[in-house]
């Protein structure tokens, strides 16, 4: 079998793990008090051009940070605006609802937002007399990339900034697989500018070659306050904070990030290749590791005896659109055996 499911589904890349191994029998303080987290810290604000004024804190996987940012960032009383099909709305269990925020969605066109509705959604906000008694909108979230593949342009990010900036809101972005988005062809965003667009943002680990962990970034310090007494009380302090330290200082080695990125974007270029060529439909056009088509319910079940893949949403009456993810560790010979039983 060759598998497809999702970025996460092996353990952490031969270096990262080897690096665990080199370090494990170390005794080094608890909570992200060490050395290797102060280091890869250091190399982050760096990497993000912001060493003199932002900060980062390490947290174990994705919804735990999407959880423990917007609470930060909220008022108890304020909403998060995002798009409809993102991962905090769809795929995230009511994990924001549950900290008392609602996720005011907006109409998304291939999994992104638009500045001009943004805009107009606030503005509509502000000019009805009984908002008073409506959840306020408190700060944008958008992932980078889409649940949906797709990425936002620089200019994009720069109008989207814009709008926060002009109501005074923080934007987020969740980057659970930002090494994906970075490597996408024609991607004129760096992470340099991730930093300078966004007031708050995460770099996932866990889907982009660590056994778990993403990077919660801030350009902006006042925006966190108390942030380690927050994470505590969210359950979300790992004693063996240095393990996440670890970690990050490997993936930010000799562009280890990098590679992993390019890698599993290469692979899901041959894979999405291989499908167009053959005359199936693309569900979404996505340049990075998440590949969407639309298969006849009978090639389905027959690429089900040689790979594992996602059905995305419920299964149609002759077609039903389906996810494909690759990864670091997807070689070329896994592709090959998909599409040889396609």
């Amino acid at each position: 079998m060759v598998y497809f499911d999702s970025d996460y589904m092996v353990g952490a890349h031969p270096l990262v793990m080897q690096r665990l191994v080199d370090t494990n029998m170390l005794h080094t303080p608890g909570y992200g008090r060490d050395r290797f987290t102060a280091e890869a810290r250091q190399t982050i604000l760096d990497l993000c051009g912001i060493a003199d004024y932002g900060d980062v804190f390490f947290l174990e996987g994705g919804t735990q940070a999407n959880a423990v940012v917007i609470d930060r960032l909220l008022d108890h009383n304020d909403g998060v605006v995002a798009a409809d099909t993102a991962h905090i709305n769809v795929h995230e269990a009511g994990a924001i609802e549950s900290n008392g925020h609602k996720i005011l969605t907006l109409q998304g066109e291939n999994g992104k937002i638009s500045a001009p509705l943004l805009r107009r959604y606030i503005e509509d906000f502000y000019k009805d007399d009984t908002n008073r008694y409506m959840v306020r909108p408190g700060m944008v979230y958008i992932s980078f990339p889409t649940e949906l593949g797709t990425i936002y342009t620089r200019s994009e990010l720069e109008e989207i900034n814009r709008v926060c900036a002009d109501y005074n809101i923080p934007l987020y972005i969740d980057g659970a697989r930002l090494a994906y988005g970075l490597a996408a062809e024609n991607c004129d965003v760096t992470i340099r500018d991730i930093a300078s667009l966004s007031d708050v943002f995460y770099i996932g680990g866990t889907k982009c070659g660590a056994l778990f962990g993403e990077a919660v970034v801030t350009r902006r310090r006042e925006l966190l306050p108390r942030f380690d007494s927050l994470i505590k009380l969210h359950g979300a302090t790992l004693a063996k904070g240095r393990l996440l330290g670890v970690q990050f200082q490997t993936l930010f080695t000799d562009g280890l990030y990098d590679k992993i990125g390019k890698h599993a974007v290469q692979m899901a270029m041959r894979l999405k290749n291989g499908f167009v060529s053959k005359g199936y439909k693309l569900f979404i056009d996505s340049p990075t590791n998440q590949q969407f088509f639309i298969l006849p319910n009978e090639v389905i079940d027959r690429l089900r005896s040689v790979a594992s893949f996602e059905l995305w949403g419920s299964r149609g009456e002759q077609s039903t659109p389906v996810r494909f993810v690759t990864d670091w560790s997807t070689t070329e010979s896994d592709i090959d055996t998909l599409l040889e039983c396609l």
